[in-house]
């Protein structure tokens, strides 16, 4: 695996340095110079009458089908205009059992990933708290009877650890291009990191894991995470200084890492990690929120968000993708994310001198969720309140 990181690490800086040459008319883009329009974007129902719909995820396997994610446990399979029933999954027995009421909460199913040999083994994760408030991450496979329906019996805890608060969970996960699990954990809850866990590397809260699914049961230690071997260090942590990242993704293209980490009182941000690093960054939480001073103190080699707004323009930042899709031309190489609470929608993206510029793309009056991506790169954006939209072009 760690030689696989390596091949493709080099692969993505030769693609990228080759795509760069190419001017901004190539078909295919790394960069951009302006601003994508909104004026030809619309957003199509793909699904309604959801249950606090939290999130949506392809299998990479070639069938062309969307999971419709619910926080309340169910997991639904959707093909060719159709959501399926049964539910694909049903897990809300397992959860915590505020997600099946009316009331607001941070707990219940918040996260799937495939994994990328779905097609193949069948494996897929889920990342939900369970009655107690636990986090857990848990491996099922798909029925050998039915490619719509997964095996419940099968599910087998890979991760769990024991949340202090009720809040901030995080409850991503997703698969990077090296093959390895990535999971985030939110600062443990409450208000202000009252743990200090965002600048304690002893502590797995506030921080993006990063684990091998595949090396050993339940799960082995990539050789090259960046704290192996550092006794002031939890082996698992990938970066940290996170406050309470929802939703990172990686970009198809070049592998870049984006996470949107939801702030305190005044600033959301977002963050940039490149392809080419070695893990270890440090996004500042809670000396920093964004990049004002918070608790103050020392964090040491701190990372500041490439983009950051106050909540004069939101409340929550939902972390999106960068569009790789075919049907929009003017969006490549955007990064669209949004607010949860205003509906706003951005669009940040690097121009050739690699500099960043964001820009409101498009106000909506969703609850915006999460966004998602399916297998051709087109873009998902889910509205809390019961739907899921696709970006698609004026006229089609």
């Amino acid at each position: 695996m760690h030689v696989l990181r390596l091949l493709i690490v080099a692969t993505v800086a030769l693609l990228a340095g080759a795509i760069a040459a190419q001017d901004s008319d190539s078909a295919i883009l790394v960069s951009r110079e302006s601003a994508p329009s909104a004026s030809n974007v619309k957003l199509t129902t793909i699904a309604a009458g959801l249950t606090r719909p939290i999130y949506v995820a392809n299998a990479g396997d070639g069938s062309g089908r969307l999971f419709l994610v619910e926080q309340t446990g169910l997991i639904w399979p959707y093909k060719d205009g159709l959501r399926l029933t049964p539910a694909f999954l049903d897990v809300s027995r397992l959860i915590s059992q505020v997600a099946l009421t009316s009331r607001y909460t941070e707990q219940g199913l918040l996260g799937l990933a495939f994994h990328p040999d779905y097609a193949s083994n069948g494996y897929f994760f889920v990342n939900y708290t369970d009655r107690n408030g636990s986090t857990i991450v848990a491996r099922y496979q798909v029925s050998a009877e039915d490619p719509n329906i997964a095996d419940a019996s099968s599910g087998q805890i890979i991760f769990q650890l024991a949340q202090p608060y009720t809040n901030h969970n995080g409850g991503h996960i997703d698969f990077g291009p090296d093959g390895y699990l990535y999971i985030t954990l939110g600062d443990g809850g409450s208000a202000n990191d009252p743990l200090g866990a965002g600048q304690n590397r002893r502590l797995l809260l506030g921080s993006i894991l990063r684990i091998d699914v595949d090396g050993a049961a339940p799960y082995a230690i990539p050789t090259d995470n960046p704290f192996v071997g550092d006794p002031a260090a939890l082996d698992e942590i990938w970066s940290y200084g996170l406050r309470n990242v929802w939703r990172f993704s990686f970009d198809r293209l070049t592998g870049d890492m984006y996470l949107a980490d939801v702030g305190q009182n005044k600033w959301e941000e977002v963050n940039f990690q490149p392809a080419v690093s070695a893990g270890g960054e440090n996004y500042g939480w809670n000396v920093w929120e964004g990049s004002q001073i918070f608790a103050g103190g020392t964090a040491q080699n701190h990372v500041p968000p490439f983009f950051e707004y106050d909540h004069a323009l939101g409340c929550s930042v939902t972390g999106g993708y960068v569009y790789r899709g075919e049907a929009i031309a003017d969006l490549q190489a955007a990064y669209l994310f949004g607010d949860y609470c205003t509906g706003r929608i951005w669009a940040s993206w690097r121009d050739h001198n690699h500099t960043w510029h964001t820009a409101e793309f498009m106000r909506t009056d969703l609850q915006i969720s999460s966004f998602g991506q399916d297998e051709a790169g087109e873009l998902y954006v889910i509205d809390y309140g019961g739907a899921i939209y696709r970006f698609d072009p004026v006229g089609a």
